[in-house]
């Protein structure tokens, strides 16, 4: 399978990848021995699961992230440092439900199952259509909802909403996962891993009380959200909203909207009287800024696939979940 991956790749990116693959071999994993000391090797996808991991292995752990801030993890793709980084992995996180649709298929066939750790495992998934509600009934009843929205089916990504993090419950999962996994990897520093993570689900609690009171600000009739792609199903489905349209017809950035679609949200914009349109800053906003501009609304920029820089309003998923309701409440209520 590794093979036919990297024949895709030049013949020096191919010496790069084997002999980062060989080296790999001779790199001894962590085994649960007290003699063990150097840290965990442990590779993450994206910037907001390098931080919850981060906040639970601290300094135990070597962890590097593949993704940088600002990238798109729907259109990812590994470079051959990526792959040597994974290859000496002890563990690799990945969110999983297809959000790293260019990337979870080549980990799932090339490293070793027990290496492999998909967070989203163990998290009720919402369907796409659950987080998708089109004002449109007289076209749903006439074309019927798969001609509206484009059959899930032509997209390789589109089935579940993969943006889970949206639901702070759904991260406090992931710590239960992240957990166990480290500890079992590095018995040695069990203890450190279960307080970190007891320490980082309170804070996470907090958060999740806080966003449930400033969300109280917002009337209901007022909890509309059109966004560049359906990345709020999570979201909405945990605190109440619902998710009207949006401009790229699916749940990854690598569809691409028709002119009937831009259409369509259009209409729905003006017959809902929702207030404004949310785009993430790993998504082109030109589109949806001109949506804003011919109705009349807002156009909110929040981080939804990635952290900002370090030092910017969003360089944790604390601080990330903070900034986007603050701006969503602030547009809406």
């Amino acid at each position: 399978m590794f093979f036919r991956w990297v024949m895709n790749f030049n013949l020096s990116t191919f010496s790069f990848v084997a002999l980062a693959l060989f080296l790999a071999a001779c790199q001894p994993v962590n085994s649960s021995s007290v003699d063990e000391v150097r840290p965990l090797k442990v590779v993450v996808t994206t910037t907001i699961i390098g931080d919850v991991v981060g906040q639970i292995g601290a300094d135990a752990i070597d962890l590097t992230v593949l993704l940088s801030p600002g990238a798109d993890p729907h259109i990812f793709e590994p470079t051959p440092r990526d792959i040597a980084a994974i290859s000496q992995a002890d563990v690799v996180f990945i969110n999983g439900l297809g959000l790293e649709e260019f990337l979870e298929r080549f980990l799932e066939e090339n490293i070793e199952k027990g290496r492999l750790v998909t967070l989203s495992d163990g998290i009720q998934p919402r369907g796409y259509g659950e987080s998708y509600a089109l004002s449109h009934a007289e076209d749903e009843d006439e074309q019927g909802h798969e001609d509206d929205h484009g059959d899930a089916d032509d997209h390789e990504h589109g089935e579940f909403d993969p943006h889970v993090w949206f639901d702070v419950d759904n991260v406090i999962l992931w710590t239960y996962n992240i957990e166990q996994k480290l500890s079992e990897l590095d018995a040695h520093n069990a203890s450190l891993f279960a307080e970190n993570a007891r320490l980082y689900r309170q804070r996470l609690e907090d958060l999740d009380a806080w966003i449930v009171e400033q969300v109280n600000q917002i009337p209901m009739e007022d909890r509309k959200l059109v966004s560049d792609h359906a990345s709020f199903g999570c979201f909405a489905g945990r605190y109440g909203f619902q998710q009207l349209a949006t401009v790229i017809p699916n749940v990854s950035t690598s569809a691409a909207p028709s002119a009937q679609d831009v259409a369509r949200i259009m209409d729905i914009i003006n017959e809902t009287g929702a207030k404004a349109i949310f785009v993430g800053t790993t998504v082109n906003p030109d589109l949806s800024r001109r949506i804003a501009e011919d109705t009349g609304i807002r156009l909110g920029m929040l981080y939804t696939g990635s952290l900002s820089e370090p030092g910017g309003p969003a360089d944790s998923y604390i601080d990330m979940m903070r900034y986007n309701v603050d701006l969503i409440v602030s547009a809406l209520k």
